[in-house]
């Protein structure tokens, strides 16, 4: 049976790296983007105040996501491997964490930030989070 790899991403950079290391671990698997909307963005804490996001901008977010999990559809496309494309909301490293097991992922490939020091104990880590929490292997890419 393939492989399912969740590689969540945030953003071009990360996500092209981490996208790049799944195909190359795990050619004859299924790459499952997946991109979570951050109530927090908004200014917001919970997921409970959705619907008082100011007026667009979930459906601003959703466009976004769209447009980044196609454009690394596309270069998952081209490194040969299958692809799955996901958009949930909430807090990052808990859906990431909760997808695992809803769409039965065997291995995440992450990208990470990479801060340190202060920033990273003051803000946290997603990737960190995951790695710690993680039922399944996780491969961090920087």
């Amino acid at each position: 049976m393939a492989m399912r790899v969740l590689v969540p991403v945030d953003d071009d950079e990360r996500g092209e790296r981490a996208v790049e290391l799944a195909a190359s671990l795990f050619p004859d698997g299924t790459v499952v983007l997946f991109h979570v909307i951050n109530p927090s963005e908004a200014g917001f804490s919970t997921e409970e105040m959705i619907p008082s996001f100011p007026d667009g901008w979930y459906e601003q977010e959703k466009a976004r996501a769209k447009e980044l999990l196609d454009d690394l559809a596309d270069l998952a496309d081209e490194r040969g491997v299958a692809v799955e494309r996901h958009v949930e909301i909430g807090r990052p490293a808990r859906v990431v964490l909760t997808a695992v097991e809803k769409h039965e992922i065997d291995h995440v490939v992450m990208g990470s930030r990479g801060r340190k020091g202060v920033s990273r104990i003051l803000l946290g880590s997603i990737a960190e989070t995951v790695v710690r929490r993680s039922d399944v292997p996780v491969t961090v890419a920087r």
